[in-house]
């Protein structure tokens, strides 16, 4: 992944960013476009890819990007039980996630049961529920193969 001022990707997460009333910076771009090219990942891989692209960006200044992200509703964070949060860009659609328990790999998978029937809990005990997540755990095709 290279980014440069002329690629139509990093103009449209430029406006994204501004559509969004987040100041455009090189490394809130890297950021975003890290987390573009391979969800599901932790903050100090994005580090390493937005460093990789010759941006300069502290271990503290990741996190503050990824926070900043996250409250503007680009990105969403997810913590699998016993594993380090991770961050993904596909939000608002309630999606679920498959997480293998071996080697930690997770996938996106719809809602199971349809159009937003996830968010009805049987007793809402007087919340407005806004989001469900589901996480199912098992062992991905290469976790299955006999060594």
């Amino acid at each position: 992944m290279h980014l440069d001022s002329g690629n139509v990707v990093e103009d449209s997460t430029r406006a994204l960013l501004r559509e969004s009333g987040l100041r455009v910076t090189a490394q809130r771009v890297s950021v975003l476009e890290a987390l573009r090219v391979d969800p599901h990942v932790t903050a100090d891989v994005v580090a390493r890819r937005v460093r990789s692209e010759g941006v300069a960006i502290s271990t503290q200044g990741v996190y503050d990007v990824l926070d900043a992200l996250t409250s503007a509703g680009l990105i969403r964070r997810i913590e699998p039980a016993g594993s380090p949060a991770v961050y993904e860009t596909r939000v608002g659609d309630n999606h679920h996630h498959l997480v293998c328990r071996s080697c930690g790999v997770i996938v996106d998978v719809e809602c199971v049961v349809g159009e937003a029937a996830c968010l009805t809990p049987s007793d809402s005990n007087g919340f407005a529920v806004e989001e469900a997540e589901v996480v199912f755990w098992g062992l991905c095709p290469q976790c299955q193969i006999p060594t």
